[in-house]
């Protein structure tokens, strides 16, 4: 008793002090974050000749007109951007919305502001065993303030001005920028090969696999993780799969903005984006009609956008590690209720410090690519120098670094957080009108996305199979298991082709 006692004791200490250090450094964050606002700014215009928006400016409410140009319109307390005018500033097309435009972008209040918005029962909530009924006087409460946001938003219209600046005249899908990077990014060979190409479509970079001497008889979609790239899949399962001679055509994808794909300075890199260039690059281009989806991590929830807009073509569904957070009935911000779940701005564990630093500091991240990203070449050469040129390092660190900024910044927030409770339509769609095979893989010790999402993703789809991988994490459960997760994803191809 006294042990159990004594460990409880232990527990509520350390996480005060976890929250004590986290509140501390974070507010110091939000003040650093602050400052490379103002430094990056006057850099942009000493090497560029010109002011670059960012997302920390304060949203201008409420916005009506702005000289004539924008209209805008309410629907469920949600701002859209309906059209903007004259029609060149659109590049051809008359109407944008901002449903896929993620507010988390540019509403993402300080933690001393956030602090002093929590009432005290909330705050205890964090630390003490509340009882059923102090449970069900607070979930009243919640219920009323989420009634009274909700009214509050209906009857105001919020639009950050930035983000009008970023979409006026910018948003060009069909016609990909050739402004490349900007001088915080790097100019490579390898991350800027796509604009020197000569495919004028600016397609995704896509790696594909065909049977030797044998007819392909089905397709296999591999998608990969946020910061990662193609080589996730083609230097682990693409070599196990052409020694056990598999008779699938394989295709592996850069996403937007990663790798050796395009890297458009003025895309919003949404949800509708990627997929659109997935279809593009895959689907049309290669004549796809029917197909098996392995999607990791971030990729999951674009796999599961492709399964409900692509249901009758899709044979299975294999999601490794999907980072679904589901968002609870009447929550008035979905994707600020995400996002926190993502990076809960704590210094403990360590992968939370990394994941609250890039989602909630656009300045700070800008930083961290800036050394990291724009001298990747620096870094896998001393990686290789300590590893005597480790195949599996090197792709690891290709894939973390080859991104620019204002790729990982807009897919972290459109795509992960941005989605909110958009995933359980997806998820609904895969239950009531696909009927493919799911399958779900998850690493044991996973510090990033907690096992609880695939078991999230179960209770929404209840014929889906979860598998826990004991003693591995996001990146081993197929780095180091190639050859046997091959095997087990034949065997799911297999019975999903009877």
């Amino acid at each position: 008793m006294a042990v159990m006692k004594l460990k409880r004791a232990t527990t509520v200490a350390g996480t005060w002090l976890n929250e004590a250090v986290s509140f501390i450094v974070f507010c110091v964050l939000d003040i650093l974050d602050s400052l490379l606002c103002l430094l990056y700014k006057a850099a942009d215009y000493l090497f560029e000749a010109e002011w670059k928006p960012c997302y920390c400016l304060s949203a201008k409410e409420p916005i009506t007109t702005t000289r004539g140009k924008i209209l805008l319109s309410h629907n469920n307390g949600e701002s859209k951007i309906l059209t903007l005018s004259p029609l060149q500033e659109l590049g051809g097309r008359s109407k944008i919305e901002l449903e896929d435009v993620s507010e988390t972008l540019y509403i993402r209040p300080s933690l001393l502001s956030d602090f002093s918005s929590l009432s005290v029962t909330e705050i205890n909530k964090r630390f003490v065993k509340v009882t059923r009924s102090e449970t069900k006087c607070s979930d009243h409460h919640e219920k009323t303030k989420n009634q009274k946001r909700r009214s509050i938003t209906k009857s105001s219209l919020t639009v950050n001005f930035t983000v009008v600046e970023m979409l006026r005249g910018k948003i060009r899908p069909q016609n990909l920028s050739h402004d490349v990077s900007r001088w915080s990014d790097c100019d490579c060979g390898f991350c800027t090969s796509w604009a020197s190409t000569s495919n004028k479509d600016h397609s995704l970079f896509v790696k594909t696999q065909i049977p030797n001497g044998i007819t392909a008889k089905e397709d296999v979609l591999f998608i990969h993780g946020f910061i990662s790239s193609s080589a996730f899949w083609t230097e682990t399962v693409f070599p196990s799969l052409l020694a056990s001679s598999s008779a699938y055509r394989l295709f592996a994808v850069d996403l937007l903005g990663f790798g050796k794909s395009p890297k458009p300075a003025d895309s919003l890199y949404t949800l509708r984006e990627h997929v659109e260039m997935i279809e593009k690059s895959v689907l049309h281009k290669h004549n796809v009609k029917s197909f098996h989806i392995v999607a990791h991590s971030l990729g999951c929830i674009l796999a599961l956008s492709l399964a409900a807009r692509h249901g009758s073509l899709i044979k299975s569904l294999t999601l490794l590690a999907p980072p679904y957070y589901p968002v609870p009935a009447g929550e008035a911000e979905p994707r600020q209720y995400v996002m926190k779940k993502v990076a809960p701005r704590k210094v403990w564990p360590p992968i939370a410090l990394g994941a609250s630093m890039a989602c909630w500091y656009e300045h700070i991240s800008r930083t961290i690519c800036l050394l990291i990203c724009k001298h990747h070449r620096i870094w896998q050469f001393l990686a290789n120098l300590v590893t005597r040129n480790n195949r599996t390092v090197n792709f690891l660190i290709e894939g973390f670094m080859c991104h620019t900024h204002n790729a990982a910044w807009h897919t972290l927030h459109n795509i992960i957080c941005g989605t909110g409770s958009k995933l359980d339509m997806y998820l609904d769609i895969v239950r009531d009108k696909l009927k493919c095979n799911v399958t779900i893989f998850h690493g044991g010790d996973d510090e990033l996305i907690p096992v609880e999402c695939s078991y999230n993703v179960k209770q929404r789809i209840p014929r889906a199979r979860v598998k826990v991988i004991e003693h591995k994490d996001h990146i081993t459960m197929v780095v180091g298991r190639q050859d046997e997760f091959a095997r087990e994803l034949q065997e799911i191809w297999k019975t999903s082709s009877c």
